[in-house]
This record gives structure tokens, C-alpha cells and sequence, in this order.
């Protein structure tokens, strides 16, 4: 199949979802050795999940079916660009390359618009519209204490 063929597949999915009210107008196919091993589509709504974007669930998917927690030598085609989660999702999923069809433009004209995000993510702590505030890090520094000792560990 080609990159159009699998960008198609992506926005199959996202109208498949949208038109079954799972979630909103997005689609996301995941790529390996030219099959399609993941394939998601919004479902917030359906779910009461807000992680549960198109990106996300076929992340879950792809890395089920490759009973990896990695997606080495896959690509990913999405019906839109990345919001700042699935962004982050991605990055830590490792792919080889990210086609996305619609813009951040794009999805802001028709009330998805994650701007504020990006906005926030410089501010400090407690400009934030949500404050943050550090806790007990004397207390919370104790798993990673365990995790340096760990010698079974699964590095990621």
C-alpha cells in the first residue's frame, strides 16, 4: 500500500468513530514492514477517557499486537497532527516517521484547539491555569531510589 492508501485508512477510521458517536474526527493507522498493526480512532466520549485519542488507542493497539512497549521500524499515519499528549505518547513510543493529514489549524477552526497547551507548558508552576506545586519529595524520591537498585529492571 502506499502513504496515501495509509492516510485513508487513518481518516476511515476517524469517520468510521465519529459516525458510531465514539469520540471526535480523528484516525490513526500504525505501520510496520507495510501492514497495518494498530489502528485507533478518537473514543472520549464513548470511553469518559480523555487520553483516549486516536493516536493513543492505536499506540495500544500496535504495541499489543507487537507485545512491545516500542514501535521500532513503524510509522505512523494520523488523520490530524498531534495534540501535546499524543505528542508526547509518540515520542516515548518511538516510531520511525509521522505522516499527519490535517493541521493544528485545521482542528482549532472546528473547536479542537490545543493552543492553550502549548501556552502553558512554559509558564511556571504557579501561573499555570491548573497550579502546580511540588510535594513531599523527600517522600516521593523513594521509587527512584529502589529503581537505581533494581537489577531486574526493563530499561526504556
Amino acid at each position: 500500500m502506499s502513504d496515501d492508501k495509509f492516510m485513508q485508512e487513518a481518516v476511515n477510521a476517524a469517520l468510521k468513530g465519529m459516525q458510531n458517536n465514539e469520540g471526535g474526527p480523528f484516525g490513526c493507522v500504525i505501520v510496520k514492514d507495510g501492514k497495518i498493526i494498530g489502528k485507533g480512532n478518537n473514543k472520549v466520549t464513548s470511553t469518559n477517557d480523555p487520553t483516549a485519542h486516536a493516536e493513543v488507542t492505536a499506540i495500544r493497539d500496535a504495541c499489543k499486537n507487537l507485545n512491545s512497549f516500542q514501535l521500532d521500524g513503524c510509522i505512523i499515519y494520523t488523520s490530524c497532527e498531534p495534540c501535546p499528549m499524543c505528542l508526547g505518547a509518540i515520542y516515548w513510543a518511538r516510531p520511525e516517521k509521522v505522516y499527519y493529514g490535517s493541521s493544528q489549524a485545521d482542528a482549532a477552526n472546528i473547536g479542537f484547539d490545543d493552543e492553550f497547551i502549548y501556552k502553558e507548558i512554559p509558564l511556571p508552576y504557579n501561573e499555570r491555569s491548573i497550579p502546580f506545586e511540588q510535594l513531599s519529595p523527600e517522600i516521593a524520591i523513594k521509587p527512584f531510589q529502589e529503581w537505581t537498585k533494581k537489577e531486574d529492571k526493563t530499561e526504556y
